[in-house]
């Protein structure tokens, strides 16, 4: 844990120049009676929603651009590193247009961190996951509603294990990456970082990270929202 003072080079005491946010309540029944509360909600409802919608067209896209068994060209379409893009653009616009709104959530596993770190109170956390849930939903609704012949014969781009890899390295691979990607939110968001006020850091650290851990899809063609 960082001192609150700092010791000079004269021998002098600075103190901190960072401010810690007491821990938010575990139930805040106050946040209920408030409309920035049910706007946050609907923001990360709306913000979910267009990430799936995106990625989830962007995924039946490449399959079906590469599909030999439709005409399609093995080395056509996207690609691995387009559909890494297409995930890490969409967080990087989403969270940049929702951290001051809800704080830029967007997925389930990063709701249920800061709600451990009690960055979040319980009533808030299970409205942000619930509404995640939904966005996600109507998401991939909207996706099978307008691409639906794809959507099905796709699988609606529903996740695999490439050939080689056992469940064990699937699942290893996802513990791994969600952790990586919730440290880094944690990071971005840290209080003691310069620019702390701005949204800037979290939505370029999110967008890195993001885009490099799409990655694991190379050997496991799994992602990490849940």
């Amino acid at each position: 844990m960082a001192n609150d003072i700092e010791v000079g080079g004269q021998g002098e005491f600075h103190a901190k120049d960072y401010h810690d946010p007491p821990p938010a309540p575990l139930i805040d029944a106050e946040e209920l009676t408030q409309w920035s509360f049910y706007r946050a909600i609907i923001a990360e409802f709306i913000a979910t929603l267009l990430f799936l919608y995106i990625t989830v067209l962007t995924v039946i896209g490449y399959k079906s651009q590469t599909d030999a068994n439709h005409g399609g060209d093995g080395c056509g379409g996207v690609g691995i590193l387009g559909i890494g893009w297409a995930f890490g653009g969409m967080i990087f616009v989403l969270v940049y247009c929702t951290a001051g709104i809800s704080g830029g959530h967007i997925n389930p596993a990063v709701t249920f961190g800061l709600f451990l770190a009690r960055k979040v109170s319980l009533v808030r956390a299970v409205m942000y996951m619930v509404a995640q849930c939904l966005g996600a939903i109507c998401g991939c609704g909207l996706v099978k509603a307008f691409q639906k012949s794809y959507y099905t014969r796709y699988g609606g781009g529903a996740n695999e294990l490439a050939d080689g890899y056992s469940t064990g390295t699937g699942l290893g691979a996802e513990i791994i990456g969600t952790f990586v990607l919730v440290y880094t939110v944690f990071s971005a968001t840290d209080p003691k970082r310069n620019a702390r006020d701005s949204h800037v850091p979290v939505s370029d650290h999110t967008f890195l990270c993001s885009s490099d851990l799409r990655d694991n899809r190379n050997f496991t063609n799994i992602w990490l929202n849940g």
